[in-house]
């Protein structure tokens, strides 16, 4: 069962264009034209064109793409900022804020023209946010947290060890790093997931790390899973992506 992952995309939509057209030449060497993509979160943040991954995901979907969007860290934040931009996301240090630099909100505000959101007094940004259209709020609202398909389970942080998928909570799937990356142990699944930015996807064994760092001027990870065995995308075609044991 063959499925396409792409890591965190934080808001650079030509280095997404960029990962669908490796997707589209694998699927012409390969003659499969039905493989779910899934996108493992954190659209926006830090890039220049959140506002334009959004709309370009969203719409792509809309015609019938057979894409899978998880809602990662960064969107849930922006999703919230938006609702109530004067609360925090709990899980966020109470010393940083949405528009906290390095969190990279301001920018996302920017790709909907709103300027200088962090040098503005907060009573002043409420009025701005209705830039942000309500289609593109209600879509990403509506963004699964995990895809579970074949032996891969795709989730945007990873999964707490030892806890049932259905009884998994959003602030794990969304925000968990230790004792998931660190843990060794067979998930019942391959964990394809993003949100902890290392320099190069790696297969852990019993999870598959996609978070290459497009947030912070690297490329974006583009993977395609067969069965727990995966390949990362490139110019030059598949690059296997052998097991290793360790954590990042």
């Amino acid at each position: 069962m063959r499925s396409y992952a792409i890591g965190d995309i934080h808001g650079h939509l030509d280095k997404l264009k960029a990962a669908h057209a490796l997707i589209a030449a694998d699927r012409a060497a390969c003659g499969d034209t039905e493989a779910p993509i899934v996108h493992v979160g954190d659209l926006v943040d830090r890039g220049p064109n959140s506002a334009g991954v959004i709309d370009y995901l969203m719409t792509g979907q809309a015609q019938g793409e057979n894409w899978v969007v998880l809602r990662g860290n960064h969107d849930r934040m922006f999703l919230g900022f938006l609702d109530h931009p004067y609360i925090e996301d709990p899980i966020l240090s109470s010393h940083v804020t949405y528009l906290n630099p390095r969190v990279g909100g301001e920018a996302t505000l920017q790709s909907y023209g709103i300027a200088d959101a962090f040098s503005r007094p907060k009573a002043e940004i409420t009025p701005l946010l209705g830039a942000v259209p309500q289609v593109h709020r209600s879509w990403l609202a509506g963004q699964p947290a995990y895809f579970l398909r074949g032996e891969a389970l795709f989730v945007h942080a990873g999964v707490r060890p030892g806890v049932d998928l259905h009884d998994q909570v959003e602030d794990d799937l969304l925000w968990i790093r230790e004792p998931f990356l660190s843990d060794t142990r067979d998930h019942g699944a391959l964990i394809v997931h993003g949100h902890t930015n290392i320099e190069a996807a790696t297969h852990y064994g019993n999870r598959l790390n996609l978070d290459s760092g497009a947030g912070y001027g690297h490329p974006i990870s583009t993977a395609v899973i067969e069965g727990r065995d995966a390949w990362l995308l490139s110019a030059e075609g598949r690059v296997p992506l052998t097991p290793q044991r360790g954590s990042k």
